[in-house]
């Protein structure tokens, strides 16, 4: 009796031995796991999750356009009388000849319009825009605007396609992450685009006008943006638009990690004009009539130099007038940016609108005053 009590309970022990292990091994199967599973939720971050809202938005902007130069023949400046003869003196004629270049876009409304910059399609006579998944569609330009840079593009899909929300209510921060996406080179058309990683190096960056194009309030990351990156978005993590990819400083032609973005709460304005009338109403009228400070002006109103703009008219009964200007005022800032000459002046009046009031800086008798002016409309 004692052996068989003795038996059974060498089998209970053996038993729950094979239960500990059993448990034991199982709690080191599901361990293994739950690592492995968190892991994998690490991998995904705010970077990766910005970037599967972006991605099926953004498109590859593939333009065939003709562009215009001037050619001047080789034997032009040799005054032989024999070319003369046959082919006359002016031997320099305007030619055309076809170009093809890439840039990148990315769409705005299900309805099909799609931002991109105004130099991707300054020449273009035939637009196709690759998508993500693969699908090729023709595009139209709605409107195009040289000073800030920036195109809007139309086209035509039976269904409603993904689009990217313009962060206008939240200006960017310095510091935080953003999200560079597009067609670098024109590399992988038709596919998914492209992404860049870095943040916002500064905010509010301005440079020298251009003859067209006014380049201010720009936004400065380090994200590495590329030829054929131009029009794509620059994302924040939460994946909503805060600029529009349009150039960056570099020494070498590469990137540098020195990209500039229009902001988004200027593209939004610009776009939705392009929208509505197919253009940017900048039929503004002053009633002013200016010119250069030349030296001798400065040295007769003492000034300390050259910068600002001379007032040399102004027309009766014209905002000018009714702000308050008078002949030899000197304008020298503009709702607090700087004239120092008439092209800047010209170029920071245009981003405003008819009906729109500003506040204008001037030196009169060696004083500094401030003007407010209402904008008219040039009839």
């Amino acid at each position: 009796m004692n052996r068989v009590f003795t038996v059974a309970l060498v089998g209970l022990a053996l038993v729950a031995c094979s239960e500990r292990a059993e448990s034991r091994q199982f709690g080191e199967t599901a361990s293994a796991a739950q690592v492995a599973d968190q892991i994998s939720r690490s991998r995904r971050t705010a970077i990766t999750r910005a970037v599967e809202i972006a991605t099926p938005a953004v498109v590859s902007v593939n333009v065939t356009g003709v562009q215009q130069v001037r050619y001047r023949d080789p034997f032009a400046g040799l005054n032989d009388p024999f070319f003369e003869y046959f082919f006359g003196r002016n031997r320099s004629r305007i030619i055309e000849r076809e170009i093809h270049s890439v840039g990148s876009g990315f769409v705005v409304s299900d309805d099909g319009y799609i931002v991109t910059n105004h130099h991707v399609v300054r020449y273009a006579t035939k637009i196709v825009l690759a998508f993500p998944d693969g699908t090729k569609r023709d595009g139209r330009i709605v409107g195009i605007d040289e000073v800030t840079d920036i195109a809007l593009i139309k086209v035509e899909s039976d269904e409603p396609l993904p689009h990217l929300e313009l962060a206008t209510n939240q200006p960017p921060i310095v510091g935080e992450w953003v999200i560079a996406l597009g067609n670098p080179f024109g590399l992988f058309e038709a596919s998914e685009p492209s992404v860049t990683v870095g943040v916002v190096s500064a905010v509010g960056r301005d440079f020298q006008p251009t003859d067209q194009a006014s380049y201010r309030d720009m936004i400065q990351t380090d994200a590495a943006i590329n030829q054929g990156n131009s029009g794509g978005p620059l994302v924040n993590a939460l994946g909503q638009v805060i600029g529009v990819n349009t150039f960056i400083y570099s020494r070498g032609g590469g990137s540098d990690g020195i990209g500039f973005a229009v902001p988004s709460d200027k593209v939004s304005r610009i776009i939705e004009e392009l929208r509505i009338n197919g253009e940017v109403d900048r039929s503004i009228y002053t009633g002013l009539v200016v010119k250069t400070v030349s030296q001798r002006v400065a040295m007769a109103l003492d000034l300390p130099d050259t910068r600002g703009v001379l007032v040399d008219k102004v027309d009766p009964d014209s905002p000018a007038e009714e702000a308050g200007f008078e002949p030899y005022d000197v304008i020298v800032a503009i709702n607090g940016d700087a004239t120092p000459d008439i092209n800047t002046a010209r170029l920071l009046l245009k981003e405003f609108r008819p009906g729109e009031r500003i506040e204008l800086t001037v030196v009169r008798n060696g004083d500094s005053e401030k003007l407010s002016m209402k904008l008219g409309r040039q009839s």
